[in-house]
Parts: structure tokens; sequence; C-alpha cells
């Protein structure tokens, strides 16, 4: 559904004003949002999928381990589909505290895609470069919105979220680095350069929650603090927007409709979308690729450095 068809409907969460700065700067944040015994339902669950992740030498398909994990003391990146990995993530992800506020800017008809609870454990956690999201998971339309919720609050230490305002009116990049590699984020020489007043971070205690539309540019910087920053991630559409690759995140409940009632016909916006690598023959995190191409690019200056010397 479009933005101009959305903002007939009236709003159940936000108000008139909110719905409007979302599509205006592609991004909104909600201070204290989440009620607390839902915050606390989310922790219990967090800390029981966190500790499934003990024993784990390296990634799989649930768990995306960051540098130094061990039993004694996990540390990990992200836990992939968390609704179902306890039905708790389920429970709130599908209340209408979550697709009541999903519904303000996609529509009364909402479809949900996935979602992902990212850990940053802390003490170095490495940040996020500049990137999109739409171009892992295209759709028929842009209606797609990433609803996050802090479960334990972020301050400027603990590498917030940060959004350029307006860049989802923007172009899309190429989440390919040079060798054609998936990495997720724009390549340095395309990055356009920004006007520091029009990036904002998205800081706020337990329960602040961040609305992100799928073309946003937005990344992250490094967890310099000795607290992780969990940060929950849920990826709704309306019901009439449609993902037409497949997913790279693939859970149970992958295009359930989640409120109102399932579409008769799709939505189409015709601005073109990048494709992504085709996700059947498997996934890797975005941390993967990044990390590989740091280490591909620290050995080429290794190798330009002893070319230079010889």
């Amino acid at each position: 559904m479009k933005p101009e068809d959305v903002a007939k409907h009236p709003t159940a969460v936000l108000t008139e004003a909110q719905r409007a700065a979302y599509f205006a700067d592609g991004y909104l944040v909600l201070p204290y949002c989440v009620p607390a015994d839902w915050l606390a339902r989310l922790r219990r669950a967090m800390a029981e999928t966190i500790d499934r992740s003990r024993p784990l030498t390296r990634s799989d398909a649930v768990f995306t381990l960051e540098e130094g994990h061990s039993a004694v003391m996990p540390r990990l990146h992200r836990v992939s589909c968390p609704e179902d990995q306890h039905p708790i993530f389920w429970d709130f992800i599908s209340d209408p505290v979550m697709t009541d506020l999903a519904a303000d800017v996609v529509g009364p008809d909402v479809r949900f895609h996935h979602s992902k609870l990212n850990v940053k454990a802390g003490d170095g956690s490495r940040g996020f470069k500049w990137h999109q999201d739409i171009q892992a998971w295209p759709h028929t339309d842009y209606s797609p919105v990433t609803i996050g919720v802090y479960l334990e609050g972020c301050d400027d230490s603990q590498g917030p979220l940060a959004f350029v305002r307006g860049s989802h009116e923007g172009p899309l990049y190429s989440m390919y680095d040079r060798l054609g590699n998936f990495v997720v984020h724009v390549r340095d020489e395309e990055l356009p350069s920004f006007d520091r007043a029009t990036i904002d971070t998205a800081t706020g205690g337990p329960g602040t929650v961040l609305l992100l539309n799928c073309r946003t540019l937005h990344g992250s910087a490094t967890n310099r603090s000795t607290r992780p920053r969990p940060l929950l991630l849920s990826v709704y559409s309306s019901a009439d927007s449609l993902p037409y690759t497949a997913a790279p995140i693939h859970g149970t409940h992958l295009g359930d409709i989640v409120r109102g009632k399932p579409a008769q016909f799709a939505s189409f916006d015709t601005r073109p979308c990048e494709l992504p690598p085709d996700w059947r023959g498997g996934y890797r995190t975005p941390w993967v690729y990044q990390h590989e191409e740091e280490r591909r690019d620290g050995a080429d200056r290794e190798a330009a450095l002893s070319s230079a010397a010889m």
C-alpha cells in the first residue's frame, strides 16, 4: 500500500503528526513505547534463548557468534528468527502492541516477513556500515517497515542505530562489493557525503521503539560500553506488498497475516530494486561478509605496502 493510501485510514497508536513525520523522514523514534510487563517477558525469553548458544563454537543458522564467544560468556551478534526460538517472541510480534503500530504506517492489513534479535554484546562489538534493507528482500512496493525495540535501552556509547533523514526518497544503492559479494553496505566510493544535520541517532530507555522504512539509509557504530544492546527487529508490510525473491531469513511465520485480512490484489511500485543473491542456496549473515571484506582489504593494503617497499 502506498503512503497516500495508508493516510486515508485512521491511526491506532501514532498521532497524525507522528505518522506524517515517519513518511517525511523515513523513520520515527518512540521513547518508552513498550509496556514494562512485555519488556520483562521479552528479557526472560532472550536470556533463555541466549543460554542455548553457550555450547556453540561456531555460528549456525540461528546464532551468529561474536569474537570471544564462550560457554561462560556468550557473545552474539544475532539470533535469527527469535519468533521460532521462544514462544514469547511470537506472542509479542503478533500482538496488537506491534501490529497496530505497523498498521499505522503500512495500512490496516498487515503481513509479517521476518524477525531477528541483534544482541551487540558490548566491549567492542562491531558496528554496521551504512546500508538499506530492501535490497536483501525486495517487495512489490516499498511499504515494508522494520519495527525495532531496545529491550534494555541504548545510549550513545552502545552503538545506537543512526538514520539519514529523507534518504528513503533518494536512490537505492548497491549492496554488492567490487568483487560481486553481497556485503549489505554501500561501497565507500559510492557513499554520498552527508550533511551531519541530516543524521539522527536513536537512543532511549528500555522499550524505546524505532520505525524504519525499508529504503532508509542507516547504520550503527561500535558498542564501546560493557553492556549489550539487544534490539528486537521485526519486519512487516502491507498485506498487498509481496516479496518476489526467496527470503534470507525463513521463519515458520513468514507471510502470516497478523492484522486484518489477506489482499485480493498486489500493490506495485515500479521504482527498480537491486536483486539479492539466490538465498535458496543458503544465507550468511552480513557480519560474515563484512568481516571477510575487511580481511581482503587488509591483505590488499599489506600487498601494496610490500610492493612499494621493494
